[in-house]
């Protein structure tokens, strides 16, 4: 469903445009468009200067439209998936931490094979995560959008704009990570304090 996609990802990113917002959710551009438009004018987004956020209302009905999508699933096949994703976090966060610290101090990116070892264990880190979108996308399907923005974002890594690897402007792979990782929260029914 368009609309849950599209109020999603405006909780997700807090507020953002529209044209950033038809660009990050995975759907059809002209049909991402008029979902927004619909929203906008049934009050459940609202303009903030350029960007849009969500309304009270949109808050309710994107509440009301996750627990339909939520109603049925497999709770355990849920859980194991959030599970997965929680090793694979714990691995991603050292790639984050290696990629921005060398030695305790900022990393300047002038060695080149520190840099690729740690490229090259994202790579590790990625594959993994596939298999956990796989797994959570037989319950909700929406979530396999997931997998073609993380390979974007890879994409772009690998062709040497390292900048998609942790700017957090752009669907990078750390913004796209944290948002896949509130989706999971939110599925497995887990609290955030609860998950480290």
């Amino acid at each position: 469903m368009v609309e849950l996609k599209v109020l999603q990802a405006v909780r997700l990113k807090g507020e953002v445009n529209p044209a950033e917002l038809a660009a990050t959710v995975d759907d059809d551009p002209a049909t991402v468009a008029r979902a927004i438009a619909a929203a906008t004018e049934a009050g459940l987004l609202l303009p903030a200067g350029r960007t849009l956020k969500l309304s009270p209302d949109g808050r309710s009905r994107l509440e009301w439209l996750l627990k339909q999508e939520r109603d049925g699933i497999d709770r355990t096949a849920m859980a194991a998936a959030h599970e997965e994703f929680r090793c694979a976090n714990a691995d991603f966060k050292i790639v984050v931490a290696d990629w921005t610290l060398k030695d305790g101090e900022p990393n300047t990116h002038d060695d080149a094979d520190h840099d690729a070892a740690v490229l090259t264990r994202l790579e590790q880190v990625h594959a993994r995560v596939l298999a956990v979108i796989d797994s959570a996308g037989q319950q909700i399907p929406r979530l396999r959008g997931y997998a073609g923005k993380l390979d974007a974002a890879l994409q772009k890594i690998r062709a040497g704009d390292t900048a998609w690897l942790t700017e957090p402007v752009v669907d990078s792979y750390h913004t796209v990570w944290f948002e896949l990782h509130e989706e999971l929260l939110l599925a497995a029914d887990v609290s955030p304090s609860r998950d480290s």
